[in-house]
């Protein structure tokens, strides 16, 4: 399998970063195809100009490179923290200049102008990883987990990706070195079992 994973955190020494390099590692380990971006490292432009909004716009050679690479992907995985119920600015506009119509999804012709959607995208899971500083249940109650809608319903689906797993790991600022290594352990178990060893 082909999988595309992203990365959105500014501090390389961050345990979004290990998370990212044991998510890698597994699926390397697993005998898939990996293609990694950390859209901090790289300096992604998150800016949507307005002459790439029409569909067919003529597009730099980076978004296409990224283009191509989502629509060829088996699988999505990301991570990012959680920043005000939403991920990091350089992510958002990797959503909007990435995940673009006629890449990731069109709409419906002949409809009554409601803008039912059709997803494109290839992939058959996607695998998300946040961290918060906010414990699960408050960030539950209080703010009723807007991550969760945002990938699963805005954007996974959306898109035509039928399989969406999401952990959060929190309290990060508190979190002991055990815990760390922990959570590291179930990010690598869970990369495992959303996309096993291919049988071929």
């Amino acid at each position: 399998m082909f999988i595309s994973v992203i990365l959105a955190h500014p501090h390389g020494g961050s345990f979004n970063h290990a998370i990212a390099e044991v998510a890698v590692a597994a699926l390397r380990e697993c005998g898939h195809t990996v293609a990694f971006h950390d859209l901090y490292a790289e300096n992604f432009d998150p800016l949507l100009p307005y002459d790439e909004i029409l569909r067919d716009a003529p597009l730099p050679p980076f978004v296409a490179a990224h283009c191509a690479e989502i629509a060829a992907a088996d699988g999505l995985v990301v991570v990012h923290p959680d920043w005000w119920g939403m991920p990091p600015a350089i992510l958002k506009g990797w959503i909007d200049r990435i995940l673009r119509p006629g890449v990731a999804y069109r709409f419906l012709e002949g409809d009554a102008g409601e803008g039912v959607p059709v997803g494109l995208l290839k992939a058959k899971a996607a695998l998300v990883f946040n961290t918060s500083n906010t414990p699960g249940q408050r960030e539950l109650e209080v703010f009723g987990d807007p991550l969760e809608r945002l990938w699963k319903d805005c954007i996974c689906t959306f898109c035509g990706i039928p399989a969406v797993h999401r952990r959060m790991f929190s309290v990060v600022v508190t979190s002991t070195d055990g815990q760390r290594r922990a959570w590291l352990d179930e990010a690598r178990r869970m990369t495992r079992e959303v996309f096993p060893p291919d049988s071929a």
